[in-house]
């Protein structure tokens, strides 16, 4: 974990962003026929 609180939320903006891609690959794409 960092020190430093903006090195902080830098990090955390990492790993939000490394989970939303998990959590984009793991949601179904529905697309409507017809």
């Amino acid at each position: 974990m960092a020190r430093d609180f903006d090195r902080q939320v830098a990090e955390f903006q990492v790993r939000a962003a490394v989970l939303n891609g998990y959590t984009a690959l793991g949601i179904p794409v529905t697309e409507p026929k017809g």
